[in-house]
């Protein structure tokens, strides 16, 4: 095995010469998107594009496909093999996954359905969660083999075989038929707890967000948590939800024999454990050296439990591809980790540094090549040495250059590209009075003497309704013509939530990166969730995945979808029976009061009402929010008119974006 490192992606292949010749006929010179953010580091950077440069893409116009079902929402990022022999021809293919358990092939070129499977039924609002549509099916963007011509994927489904309890299957697809090549492994796991106890991967209360990863011959998948509710083992649930890293042989879909959980602790005052894996759905990352990095979230909001060692929690993890994480014997600060020195106060805020995902840079001048760049909710930055992340320090001491501040806020992750120099496009935003304000901006990065972030440019973005930051990718011509391009979070209108798509010139002028193109690239009409949507930029053309729509941008493309289509599609979504639960009645607002158990809730029309969060505590179906944050709770009313909640979760800091009251 050996590893071969280009401009394309980096891919752990079996080098003999057949698999080589088969892999160079198959991409016809053209380039493919096989994995999240185009390579295992995420840099989000394609290198080869040699059509669109910043004085044509004003020109851009667009194809457009309304995909078949209503549950058909998009939240991976597409994938585009070329020279694909399928559907009786050959064709450029770009692959979609769906919330609904559907994977599709599309021709790239011209927006052709050219096949679709379903890989079962998508599971309904899981555990009542709401946050982020009708269904959970395909959330993690899969990752592509070429050399075996395989597609690794990840579907929740109502497993017939258990009740229609809901599960997790990892499929090995043929590019060509979309068939499974072999039986569908369903997604299992234990670990030993901090006092010898084991406890079981519960697919009920787990979350497959991240994109997958593809390394070491191996794949790799992360889990968190439906809505951050807790994760104390109970007669009624069993256990519950924590953060995991799982992985089986590429191939064969064999589990490997150890994986990794970030909270084995066994008591924590409130009972919620997590540290969760989601990043906002950006890729697990993954360096030439075989180790796997991913960010955790918040785990019990006392802000008492991170040890570094049992609760890993608000941190960047470092696991070799074994997955084996053992505690170091060595005195701390641990290498393979950094956590900031603020992790209480992250902890309580549910200010998580897992809002965002990690990327690995390639390898860079200076004394110190081997470089780390993550983001987070609370609006940081950091500059990590691979070699030595710097563990947990009162200083932070292991940043290199010191922390930097993207604003107030990042569901986002970086992005990296050189021009002749290195650069990082970072993205975040604060939130204002019923929208969120985001910018564009971007970072040089200085190697001599020694490594640091410095800010050269921002660029404007739109104002939205979710939450603030987004995900950006560069694509350039070698070190010339580099565009960065974002999809925005929706925009509301008379008609329909939309997002558009963003090209801007990464060249600077001034201080100010210029905008080139904008343009409508979809709709998202559920705005409890985010629009985490990745923009993909292949062979002359964009691609950008929503609701029930593919766009295909490029020039002297016919014209697009109208309107009308969109709107026909949107009217579907009205029609479908929403999961609502079995509590009587739901109610949105800004928290204003905590005491104890009892939450006083504003509502949108100024209205206060009290909340007991008791039951919703006793069945682990309770989000801890801090003053002035979304709060929606589910319950009935008593004769005290006191809401007795079932459910409490976070909801947007926009009232435009909580459901309905009920």
């Amino acid at each position: 095995m050996t590893w071969t490192h280009g401009p394309r992606t980096f891919h752990r292949i079996a080098a003999t010469g057949a698999a080589l010749a088969a892999l160079a006929l198959l991409t016809s010179c053209k380039r493919s998107v096989t994995t999240y953010h185009y390579d295992n580091l995420r840099t989000g950077w394609n290198s080869e594009e040699t059509k669109l440069k910043p004085s044509n893409v004003s020109s851009l116009n667009v194809l457009a496909l309304v995909l078949d079902d209503a549950n058909d929402q998009v939240d991976t990022q597409p994938l585009i093999v070329p020279g694909i022999k399928i559907a009786g021809g050959k064709h450029d293919v770009v692959y979609l996954s769906t919330e609904n358990d559907s994977v599709y092939a599309i021709d790239a070129n011209t927006d052709t359905k050219l096949l679709k499977v379903s890989l079962g039924s998508s599971v309904p609002w899981p555990i009542g969660c709401g946050n982020n549509g009708p269904a959970v099916g395909i959330d993690g963007t899969p990752a592509i083999d070429l050399a075996s011509h395989t597609m690794y994927v990840i579907a929740y489904v109502l497993d017939n075989s258990a009740g229609n309890a809901p599960a997790y299957y990892i499929h090995a697809l043929d590019l060509s038929t979309l068939t499974d090549k072999v039986p569908p492994q369903k997604v299992t796991a234990s670990h030993t707890l901090k006092d010898g106890s084991t406890f079981s991967f519960n697919a009920t209360f787990q979350r497959q967000r991240p994109g997958l990863l593809l390394a070491n011959g191996n794949v790799y998948a992360g889990f968190g948590s439906f809505c951050d509710w807790g994760a104390l083992p109970t007669p009624q649930t069993g256990p519950a939800s924590r953060g995991w890293i799982l992985g089986w042989q590429a191939g064969t879909l064999t589990p490997l024999p150890t994986n990794a959980m970030n909270d084995t602790q066994t008591t924590e005052p409130n009972n919620m454990f997590l540290s969760s894996v989601w990043e906002s759905g950006y890729g697990l990352a993954n360096d030439p050296d075989g180790n796997i990095y991913f960010t955790t979230g918040n785990s019990d909001y006392s802000g008492t439990t991170y040890d570094g060692c049992t609760n890993i929690q608000e941190s960047v993890v470092k696991l070799p591809a074994s997955l084996d994480r053992i505690c170091p014997t060595i005195p701390p600060p641990n290498p393979n980790l950094f956590t900031p020195a603020n992790v209480a106060n992250l902890d309580q805020g549910d200010t998580d540094v897992g809002s965002a995902g990690v990327m690995a840079l390639p390898a860079q001048a200076g004394s110190i090549p081997k470089l780390l760049v993550s983001n987070g909710k609370d609006g940081s930055m950091f500059l990590l040495n691979r070699d030595n992340l710097g563990g947990f320090t009162p200083s932070n001491a292991g940043v290199l250059g010191g922390a930097q501040s993207i604003g107030a806020g990042c569901w986002c992750g970086p992005t990296y590209f050189n021009d002749g120099a290195p650069h990082v496009v970072s993205s975040g935003g604060g939130w204002g009075v019923g929208v969120t304000t985001n910018s564009l901006q971007l970072w040089n990065l200085q190697t001599v003497p020694s490594p640091k972030l410095v800010q050269s440019a921002t660029g404007a973005m739109p104002d939205t309704i979710q939450d603030p930051g987004f995900f950006t990718t560069v694509s350039s011509n070698g070190n010339k013509n580099a565009i960065i391009w974002a999809v925005s979070r929706p925009l509301t209108n008379s008609e329909f939530p939309i997002v558009r798509l963003y090209a801007v010139n990464a060249t600077p002028s001034g201080s100010t990166l210029p905008q080139l193109f904008q343009g409508v690239a979809g709709s998202w009409p559920y705005l409890g969730g985010n629009a985490n949507i990745v923009p993909v930029v292949a062979n002359g053309k964009v691609y950008v995945a929503s609701y029930r729509e593919l766009e295909i941008f490029g020039l002297n493309l016919p014209n697009g979808l109208s309107p009308a289509p969109r709107k026909k599609a949107l009217a579907t979504l009205e029609k479908i029976e929403f999961y609502k639960g079995t509590e009587e009645h739901q109610v949105s607002g800004t928290l204003r009061k905590v005491d104890g158990t009892r939450l006083t809730l504003e509502t949108r029309d100024h209205k206060m009402v009290e909340v007991d969060t008791a039951k919703a505590q006793e069945r682990h179906r309770y989000a801890v929010a801090k003053l002035g944050s979304g709060v929606t709770a589910a319950g009935s009313y008593n004769t005290k008119g006191v809401l007795q909640a079932e459910t409490v979760a976070r909801a947007k800091a926009a009232a435009v974006a909580w459901p309905p009251d009920r």
